[in-house]
C-alpha cells in the first residue's frame, strides 16, 4: 500500500508496470492493449458501477464501489497514456470550458 499522494503520472506509471508484468502488452497477449480494447473494457467496468446502484440509491458496499471505480480509473489512465493524451491537461482544459457553459438550473 501506498501512504502518500500520487499524481496521475504517478499512478499512471504504476498501472503500466503491473500491465507489463501481466504481459498484456507482449504482441502475442490474449489481451491486446489496443485502444478499442481499453475503451471497451473501460464501458464494461462502468456499468459494473451501475450494479451497485440497480436496485436503490445507496451504496450497500463501498469497498466494492471503490473496487470497481479503480478499475475504471485504471483503464482511463491506460487509455490516455497509450493514446497520447496528457489526462491532467484534459481535465484541466476541460474544466475551463465547462465553466463557460450553461446547464438548466434545478
Amino acid at each position: 500500500m501506498v501512504d502518500k499522494k500520487l499524481t496521475i503520472k504517478e499512478l499512471t506509471e504504476m498501472m503500466h508496470e503491473l500491465v507489463k508484468s501481466k504481459g498484456w502488452y507482449e504482441q502475442d497477449s490474449k489481451r491486446p492493449q489496443t485502444p478499442r480494447n481499453l475503451a471497451v473494457s473501460l464501458s464494461i467496468e462502468a456499468a459494473e458501477i451501475l450494479e451497485h446502484f440497480q436496485f436503490g440509491d445507496d451504496i450497500k458496499d463501498k469497498d466494492e464501489l471503490g473496487s470497481e471505480l479503480a478499475d475504471v480509473t485504471l483503464f482511463l489512465l491506460q487509455l490516455a497514456s497509450i493514446s497520447g493524451i496528457d489526462l491532467e491537461e484534459a481535465v484541466l482544459k476541460k474544466i475551463e470550458v465547462n465553466k463557460t457553459r450553461q446547464w438548466d438550473k434545478l
